[in-house]
Parts: structure tokens; sequence; C-alpha cells
């Protein structure tokens, strides 16, 4: 059986679409995890909402996702990302609204667990270095730790002794051994790592590999719906640098 791994879909319809259709050229899939923040900073929540539930995912809370619907205080946001939530709570349904209410912050799944931040905080915590994610390899019982936040792809692997990090690339195939790991797919709507392509991941459970994919996807036709809804200058822009 094969997983779609997801995070950071950020109301991103273009990049969705695009990672949707890569995934069916490199074998397709049958189940989708997604690892929250699904909404925010994009221009379409609805139909990205709509999309994601048409695949019956597993899916966790994110923090755009909790302060769209009032979980969280959208003052603990940067001017520009309070901006965009304010913008996209005025656009979800009350059935958006149910849907993004009832996300758990937390999933286990066989020998995963399925966050947005990281198993010591969920909704907030961002998984960006070694000395984190050793402090994090207690927080979770299970081999495998599959995390979003960050929007770059990267790996921890505990050997039982140290923490050691790395970089996920276009292509790079991971086998998932004895080793305890700790794994971001990367960004869909909002690469940070200087790459704009959409990031996601393939986890093939038979073979127990995980498989990283890069895939372009019209950038220009996200920004032209954001300038249009009036969200900031920057998110505009960043998309197309991948920062």
């Amino acid at each position: 059986m094969k997983y779609l791994i997801i995070a950071d879909i950020h109301s991103n319809l273009e990049a969705f679409e695009a990672v949707l259709e890569d995934a069916q050229r490199h074998g397709g899939f049958g189940h989708t995890w997604c690892l929250g923040d699904v909404v925010g900073y994009g221009p379409d929540p609805l139909a990205c909402i709509k999309l994601l539930r048409q695949l019956d995912p597993v899916c966790v809370s994110g923090n755009h996702d909790q302060a769209a619907v009032g979980k969280i205080d959208i003052g603990d946001f940067n001017s520009d990302a309070a901006i965009a939530n304010r913008w996209t709570a005025g656009q979800l349904s009350d059935e958006d609204r149910e849907f993004l209410l009832g996300l758990p912050d937390l999933v286990v799944k066989d020998n995963f667990t399925i966050v947005h931040g990281s198993p010591r905080q969920p909704v907030w915590e961002y998984i960006a270095h070694s000395f984190t994610a050793a402090d994090n390899f207690r927080c979770f019982d299970t081999r495998f730790c599959i995390v979003g936040h960050t929007h770059v792809p990267f790996l921890f692997k505990h050997d039982g002794v140290e923490v050691r990090e790395g970089i996920l690339h276009d292509g790079d195939m991971l086998v998932l051994g004895d080793n305890r790991l700790i794994i971001n797919p990367g960004g869909v709507g909002q690469p940070r790592d200087r790459d704009p392509r959409a990031s996601y991941a393939i986890f093939d459970a038979e073979e127990m590999v995980l498989h990283n994919y890069r895939v372009t996807y019209d950038v220009a036709a996200t920004q032209e719906k954001m300038e249009k809804a009036g969200l900031p200058d920057f998110l505009v822009s960043r998309i197309a640098w991948g920062v």
C-alpha cells in the first residue's frame, strides 16, 4: 500500500493539484496523510479543503487551520500571516469550519506518529535542528514521526546514540529500517528551502521506503489570485522564490 504524505498546502490549489497529478505519474497512492496547515497564506482555502476531503485523508491540525477557526490567538502570527488568516476565516463555510475544528492535533498510525509541528508541541513547535529533534525523540513511542510546519524537506535519524540531520532532495529514496526517524516531506503550497517547486512524499508500506518528490506548478496563476484577493505583497512574491 502506498501513502501520499503532504504538508502545508496553505490554500494553494495549483500546487496541490500539481502534486496529485505528479503522484499518479509516480505510481499513484491508496491513502493520504496530511500534516496540517491546509489553509492560510494562499487564495483558495475552500477549493483546497474540498479537494483534500475527496481523498478521505488522515489529517492533523496546523496552527493556521486552528487560527482560521478561532482555536488559537491570531495575535501570535506575524502581520502578513494574520492578514491572510483573517481573510481566510472570512471565506470559510460552516462545513469548512466544522472540518477544520474536527482535526486532531496528533494521530498514531502503525509505526508512525503524525503531527504538524512536533510530538512535544503538535501545533506550534518547529523541528529545524538536531537538538530540537533530540528532545522530541523522547516524546513519541513509534519508530517514526512525520511532521510539517517548517516547509523544508528533511529527516532526523536517531541511531540509539546520537541524532543526525539531513535534507531530502527531489527523487531521494529513504529506506525505513531500524533507526528511529523524524521526517518532513516539505511544503506543498509555500516551500521555504529556496526551491519554489511543491514538495511531497510517497511512502511504500510493503517495501518500507519513502520517496521525496518536487513538482513545478503555475506559480503565476496562484500569484494572480492572491493579488486579486488583496493578500500581502510579500506572501505573493515569496512563493516564486521558495522562501
